[in-house]
């Protein structure tokens, strides 16, 4: 078998047993370890790639006889391997970093290119200072507090070169929260407007820029760890997660805002975010759609609590429906808006918490999404439940933890969580598919009137559990009313046979207060549900202590004393 070496004009035939023969001695022992090199045989040719790098040689098949590799080749693949290692240094080197023996590459501040700025709450959208590592007239001069916490914001790959509108609305939600805070902006966009792959490498070295300039304020003023929170979005949380773990101490919090999945769904954790990277990671996943590692967003969990709002896959209002009505009202300036949608949608997650903080949004732990859509996931015992974002309750455990919760399409995103559990009788055998229904809800403090939802599987004599949301706040649940439509207007079964269930009683349970309440029949023992038909009835049985005291309880746990001390 022979193959082909192409440089510019020149070929040489080198058979596989030249071309090992040669290479492997001859030149990876000389350059930087054969390690280094992924070599593929195909039957289209052989190839040679550096690792973590686009870069590679390739050697095509040929029928040329001549078995002799050539010193000129030699010295071609030499001078290749060379640039190779040059172009692709970005890419190794915090993996050099990682097993150096010395810490020396942490207090040079001559290659950091990555810029940080100080904002302030008065000029949110304006680099105005700039604290320059090795500089230590610059921490006086940007006007640090070191009696304060800090905020470090990495953003993430851009189109365009500039920062994106959520930076400065994201450094006013944070100074609206922590008035006296430090909130500083990395500023990597040269690196960050590259082909994506390329920005996607150059995580590593902004991410070591970051870690240098953590350490330095730290060493300088002896500034506490426990203050410091890095906050990335995207590639920026990847960038935050190798700063954290090569900082000298454990940074206090690292919050990850959709951390992107395409080259990091399968890379290691000293690639990627991950728990390691900070005494308490938390992560929002927003637009994890697609297959693992074409999605946008990273789909696996790379914290102590990941969280995944409705789903995590796509978000409300960022639908063809909204696209479409955007783009009549104000033409296609905002396209890119429109993609990023579900993306960007964890920031304004993140922006909610901190300037609705009576309206925190929970989350609940769950194995998978389907469970949570049934409601079966609505308990708050042991840590099964948590706040979204700044407020998030620090519980850190072995395995991570998933979360999913539900949002309204725009700001406050805070929906209340329901389940409701309903057996079905009847007494004939009855079976459908994806049934339209409507539920009204009435409460102390309003009502919530023709939820809409579908049930998959109705059939006799079985118990079904739902999940239903609300936007508004009902107070202490009073009554329910469900009514089944129709989902044809025609239907054969209608002109024979029976289309009605009778329903004891609903079992339902409040997810943000841990209330459990029994709803009756309003008139005899069973209320009837029709197809087409008029509404089923229920009201609020006699009064249930149980539930009173697990809702007092999970009152006190939330807003008392005890969930404020872990938070500090």
């Amino acid at each position: 078998m022979q193959f082909q070496v192409k440089h510019k004009t020149t070929f040489r035939a080198v058979s596989v047993a030249d071309f090992r023969r040669n290479l492997n001695p001859l030149v990876l022992p000389k350059t930087f370890g054969q390690s280094r090199f992924i070599i593929v045989s195909g039957p289209s040719g052989l190839t040679v790639r550096l690792r973590n790098s686009l870069l590679f040689w390739t050697f095509k098949r040929n029928n040329c006889t001549n078995n002799n590799m050539g010193k000129e080749n030699i010295w071609l693949l030499v001078i290749w391997i060379f640039w190779a290692k040059k172009c692709a240094s970005f890419a190794n080197t915090t993996e050099a970093t990682l097993f150096s023996n010395t810490t020396e590459w942490i207090i040079d501040y001559a290659d950091i290119e990555s810029k940080f700025s100080l904002r302030t709450a008065e000029i949110p959208d304006d680099d105005l200072c700039y604290i320059v590592p090795g500089q230590r007239n610059t921490i006086s001069e940007c006007k640090f507090n070191l009696e304060t916490q800090t905020f470090v914001v990495i953003h993430g790959w851009t189109v365009t070169g500039m920062f994106e509108s959520w930076v400065p609305k994201l450094v006013s939600a944070l100074y609206k929260r922590e008035p006296s805070a430090n909130v500083i902006v990395v500023d990597w966009l040269v690196r960050a407007q590259q082909h994506y792959p390329t920005s996607a490498a150059y995580t590593k070295l902004v991410g070591r820029d970051v870690a240098k300039f953590v350490n330095w304020l730290q060493t300088e003023l002896d500034y506490p760890w426990e203050k410091m929170h890095l906050l990335g979005y995207s590639l920026g949380a990847h960038v935050a997660g190798i700063a954290g773990l090569l900082t000298n101490n454990k940074i206090n919090r690292i919050t990850g805002l959709d951390p992107a999945g395409p080259g990091f769904e399968y890379a290691d954790d000293q690639s990627t975010l991950s728990p390691d990277d900070a005494l308490f990671v938390d992560v929002l996943h927003t637009n994890t759609r697609g297959s693992p590692d074409r999605s946008i967003g990273i789909q696996r969990p790379v914290g102590h609590v990941d969280i995944y709002p409705n789903g995590g896959t796509f978000q409300p209002g960022c639908d063809l429906q909204n696209t479409m009505m955007m783009i009549a009202t104000s033409g296609f300036q905002n396209m890119g808006q429109l993609v990023k949608c579900s993306h960007e949608r964890s920031i304004h997650l993140f922006i909610d918490s901190l300037v609705n903080g009576q309206q925190e949004s929970m989350a609940f732990r769950c194995s998978s999404k389907e469970a949570f859509n049934q409601g079966l996931c609505l308990s708050c015992r042991k840590n099964r439940c948590n706040k979204v974002g700044y407020g998030v309750n620090k519980v850190r455990s072995r395995r991570s933890t998933r979360m999913y919760l539900k949002t309204r399409e725009m700001m406050p995103y805070k929906v209340f969580h329901y389940q409701v559990k309903v057996h079905f009788f009847s007494q004939d055998k009855l079976s459908f598919v994806e049934q339209p229904m409507l539920v009204s809800l009435y409460g102390t403090d309003g009502e919530k009137e023709d939820i809409p939802l579908t049930v998959s599987n109705l059939d006799t004599n079985t118990t079904i559990s739902l999940l239903l949301t609300t936007d508004m706040d009902i107070g202490e649940l009073l009554m329910v009313k469900f009514r089944w439509e129709k989902d044809s207007y025609i239907s054969l079964s209608d002109w024979w046979g029976t289309n009605k269930f009778r329903i004891r009683r609903l079992r339902v349970k409040v997810g943000e207060t841990q209330a459990k309440v029994i709803f009756c029949a309003k008139e005899g023992e069973f209320a009837y549900l029709v197809r087409g038909g008029k509404e089923a009835v229920f009201v609020k049985s006699k009064e249930d202590e149980n539930s009173r005291k697990e809702e007092r309880l999970h009152r006190l746990k939330m807003n008392g004393s005890l969930f404020k001390q872990n938070t500090e």
